[in-house]
């Protein structure tokens, strides 16, 4: 009689917390270091200036972040999906204009109608070019930046056009909470990211975004339509150009052709340095809100602290870097 002896399967044991928290677990977490980054940075320039967690000065950083901010979202959709778009700062200036203009002879509704259609025009443009053809978008935006800013300065005739305070400018009314004071616009790009971040997370528009940015192969396979998804990231990114465009006339109530003219660069700034790959499919725009108060708390406390603005761009392009190789890094040891 033969006895059959049966072995038993091995217990699953978690792993110590100390191995939880190696560098390279750290790395694949992109919204990690852009926390310690921000913390650490008011930190140093809380110690540096006394006055700069003042809530004046904080309300100022805020205000300061929202025009780029909200553009940033609409970068943020784009990287994602492994592209890039230079002309998403353009499109929301030429939108100043239109707004300013438009408003004179038709009023404040029609002007942010107006101003609506034409940047979804300008984010239906970039996509079909993009989807369509299958251009590369770093080729496209380009070559719409350079289009849009040319027609935005023939349109304004080198002119600053001044809107007069009413529906175009709300966005820039002050209003306090208990002994601190901020303004619509600020409220506004919050309710962006919220509103993307729900989309990214929780629909499934979000997750195919995600999964045409990492393997466009393997998503096309699996029956996401990519072209459709790509489209439909550029009509999006055209809506948040529109609503950055009444937040710029809300913090300076001027249309100025020449305005924001690194609004581009700094979006993508923004972008990276929340830790967003520039190789698509990993990152969001919690990090990307991160990023862009990490540009603001940076340049607002070097001003506090007397460094000169040349010395601030020196600061912000090293940390861009330091943020692409950490991205490298993270993205070579998930491989």
């Amino acid at each position: 009689m033969s006895t059959a002896n049966t072995a038993a399967a091995p217990a699953t044991e978690k792993p110590p917390v100390s191995s939880r928290f190696t560098v390279g677990n750290i790395l694949r977490e992109p919204l990690l270091g852009p926390m310690v980054a921000l913390v650490l940075a008011v930190i140093v320039f809380s110690a540096i200036s006394d006055s700069f967690l003042n809530p004046q000065n904080v309300s100022l950083i805020l205000q300061q972040s929202v025009v780029v901010g909200i553009l940033a979202v609409g970068q943020t959709l784009i990287i994602l999906t492994s592209g890039i778009d230079l002309s998403i700062g353009a499109v929301a200036v030429f939108g100043t204009i239109v707004m300013a203009q438009t408003a004179g002879a038709n009023g404040p509704m029609v002007a942010l109608g107006s101003t609506l259609a034409v940047c979804l025009a300008f984010g239906a443009i970039n996509g079909g070019l993009v989807t369509v053809l299958r251009l590369p978008p770093f080729i496209v935006t380009l070559g719409t930046f350079t289009a849009i800013q040319a027609a935005t300065r023939l349109l304004a005739g080198s002119e600053t056009y001044r809107v007069e305070q009413g529906p175009l400018t709300f966005l820039g009314t002050s209003f306090k909470i208990g002994s601190f004071s901020t303004t619509y616009g600020v409220v506004a790009m919050l309710l962006v990211y919220l509103v993307m971040w729900y989309a990214l997370s929780q629909t499934s528009w979000g997750k195919h975004i995600y999964a045409v940015g990492g393997n466009p192969q393997a998503s096309n396979l699996s029956g996401i339509k990519s072209g459709r998804v790509l489209f439909s990231v550029y009509i999006v990114t055209g809506v948040i150009a529109a609503i950055a465009a009444w937040a710029a006339l809300g913090r300076i109530p001027n249309a100025d052709p020449n305005a924001y003219q690194n609004a581009n660069l700094e979006t993508i700034t923004a972008v990276v340095i929340g830790g967003t790959s520039l190789f698509g499919g990993r990152g969001g725009v919690i990090g990307t809100l991160v990023g862009t108060l990490i540009v603001g708390v940076l340049r607002n406390g070097l001003t506090q602290a007397g460094v000169d603005s040349l010395y601030q761009n020196i600061a912000t392009g090293i940390l861009v870097i330091v943020a692409v190789a950490v991205d490298q890094f993270a993205r070579r040891r998930s491989q």
